[in-house]
């Protein structure tokens, strides 16, 4: 029981859903943290916004104009103070001021203060000099945003000026009743994002069971391998029984010479590959798949070489893998070369340093555009047309077999060349 519960705990399955968690709750926070921003952006805008209409407002109300005309000194009991409050309290502000030329206070929410001069900057020196003016000042009621405009009589003559502001804690709690709107915004995320990554294990589950991440691969691999390794023994075996069925009917015909040449001609054309491999004491699976391979290449009207160094070491990958990565390239470079007209593939196995494989494999074919090889090794990305079979699985598995291996692969142009080197002896045994 405990080792079902480590197997599901580490199967591909589980893993999705926690990569799809993980996502949804970095992209909820973030949505919320922007959300939260957005807000406080917005509300200190509007605090902005309603400052400046209202203290525009009262600098052209008469009764503004015409106290500070009659240039009485401010009271707790005045019209004006009355007046002013009304308005202060019905638009929901923290303080509305309206002071002379003298910035002496005609009118405050704290009757105490009238009489005072304004604390704050009036904009009556220097560039901006009797215009409006918007501002972040920490005042009698603390820190605040608010609006200065300037009161001018009929004739246009600068009588005083009208501030009106609220207070930055008033901002923080109109911030914080909206608060909740973005956070349950966050959560619905949240739960929808799990939802989905909740049915995307079962679903994954369904495929995979509770097979590992690596193992799902190992099975991709081993299809991948059996399918290749497939086609190009079928390639020869059709290719071979062609010439044997030649080479009989020459034989009936009497025509002994022409068969042997024939039949010859076919043991060079492989015995060449076996020699190589021979040589190096190479892997059977690695030979009996290029000489499939050379009987594809052979149907299709495809020249084939194929060059392996003496001193070349053998692919430290399990003989799955290495079909896997060698037929995958193999097949990719016949496609392309099929759509030149000089067709040719060229495979290659290099000792490379310190004991490394170097395996290349090169055609003829148009090439990758230059835009698009950073995406050639993406699962789901192919240069084929859409209704081909396989399309964009090939090259994304040699990717993640060499990357597991502790390799690299690369793809260069003119000619198209894919390059994969392996260190000596990495992934091999680790994977036995």
């Amino acid at each position: 029981m405990r080792s079902n519960a480590r197997e599901r705990a580490h199967s591909a399955a589980s893993r999705v859903f926690l990569v799809l968690l993980a996502a949804v709750l970095v992209i909820s926070g973030v949505t919320a943290a922007f959300l939260a921003w957005e807000t406080q952006l917005a509300v200190r805008q509007e605090s902005e916004r309603l400052t400046r209409s209202i203290a525009r407002s009262l600098a052209d109300a008469p009764i503004v104009v015409d106290a500070l005309e009659s240039g009485r000194p401010g009271s707790p009991t005045s019209p004006l103070q009355h007046y002013v409050e009304a308005v202060r309290t019905g638009a929901g502000l923290d303080f509305i001021t309206v002071m002379d030329v003298s910035h002496i206070r005609l009118t405050h929410p704290d009757p105490s203060r009238i009489g005072q001069p304004y604390i704050g900057t009036v904009p009556d020196r220097g560039p901006g000099a009797g215009k409006e003016l918007t501002e972040e000042f920490a005042g009698t009621l603390g820190p605040s945003i608010r609006a200065i405009v300037p009161v001018r009589d009929a004739a246009g003559a600068l009588r005083g000026w009208v501030s009106a502001g609220v207070t930055i804690e008033s901002i923080s709690t109109t911030i914080a009743r909206r608060l909740p709107l973005a956070l349950g915004f966050a959560v619905i995320l949240v739960a929808l994002g799990a939802a989905g990554a909740f049915f995307a294990r079962r679903l994954t589950r369904r495929i995979a069971g509770d097979l590992p991440a690596g193992s799902v691969r190992d099975a991709v691999s081993a299809y991948e391998s059996v399918r290749t390794l497939g086609e190009a023994l079928r390639a020869q075996t059709h290719e071979h029984g062609n010439r044997l069925h030649t080479a009989i009917s020459l034989l009936e015909l009497d025509r002994k010479d022409e068969a042997i040449a024939l039949l010859a001609e076919s043991s060079a054309q492989s015995q060449s590959v076996i020699d190589q491999m021979t040589l190096r004491d190479g892997d059977p699976v690695l030979g009996a798949l290029l000489l499939g391979k050379s009987s594809q290449a052979k149907e299709r009207g495809i020249r084939w070489r194929v060059h392996i160094a003496q001193d070349a070491p053998a692919l430290p990958l399990t003989p799955v893998d290495a079909v896997s990565v060698v037929g995958n390239l193999i097949d990719n470079a016949l496609d392309a070369a099929a759509q030149s007209e000089d067709r040719w593939v060229e495979v290659a196995l290099d000792a490379g340093a310190d004991g490394a494989a170097v395996l290349t494999a090169s055609d003829s074919g148009p090439g990758v555009p230059e835009q698009l090889l950073p995406q050639i090794f993406e699962h789901g990305f192919s240069t084929k047309p859409a209704e081909a079979t396989g399309r964009g699985v090939g090259l994304a598995l040699v990717r993640s077999v060499v990357l597991a291996a502790g390799g690299t692969v690369s793809v260069s142009s003119r000619p198209t060349a894919f390059r994969v080197e392996l260190p000596a002896g990495a992934g091999a045994g680790a994977r036995r």
